[in-house]
């Protein structure tokens, strides 16, 4: 998948391919860190949670009305934190088995990994400001 990710800082439109687990996207003109938001599987999971930054991992499915309500909240986020924080997405309807091994009962869960293990769980749709208070522990 591509997405087309402006830069914050310059404005410039940048292709972001994320097929390129590890990498942070950056904007090819100034350099600048870009929003890192990427969709995982079953089989791509453990590659995705591995990063240079915090992972927000979001639990969701498409027919959850609280998934789709923190869905707009993340992508905020995502661009507020670039380069601090990468987000997944992982449709547990599609990916069953790494929501059993997260023993996801209730969606949304939103869990921050740091260096490939869960440092907290978040459970439900929080409004942004909660939810940048919970993941500032992780950030620092």
């Amino acid at each position: 998948m591509n997405d087309v990710v402006v830069c914050p800082d310059c404005g410039s439109k940048n292709r972001v391919k994320d097929d390129q687990p590890g990498r942070m996207p950056k904007c090819g003109r100034c350099g600048h860190p870009l929003r890192w938001l990427v969709s995982a599987s079953d089989v791509t999971f453990d590659q995705e949670i591995q990063a240079p930054v915090p992972v927000l991992v979001d639990f969701w499915a498409p027919w959850c009305g609280p998934c789709l309500m923190v869905a707009p909240t993340l992508e905020e986020i995502a661009n507020d934190l670039a380069g601090r924080l990468k987000i997944v997405k992982l449709n547990t309807q599609d990916n069953p088995n790494t929501a059993s091994r997260f023993r996801i009962q209730a969606i949304p869960t939103l869990m921050v990994f740091k260096d490939g293990e869960v440092v907290d769980t978040i459970r439900g749709a929080l409004p942004k400001t909660e939810l940048l208070h919970r993941l500032a522990a992780s950030l620092e």
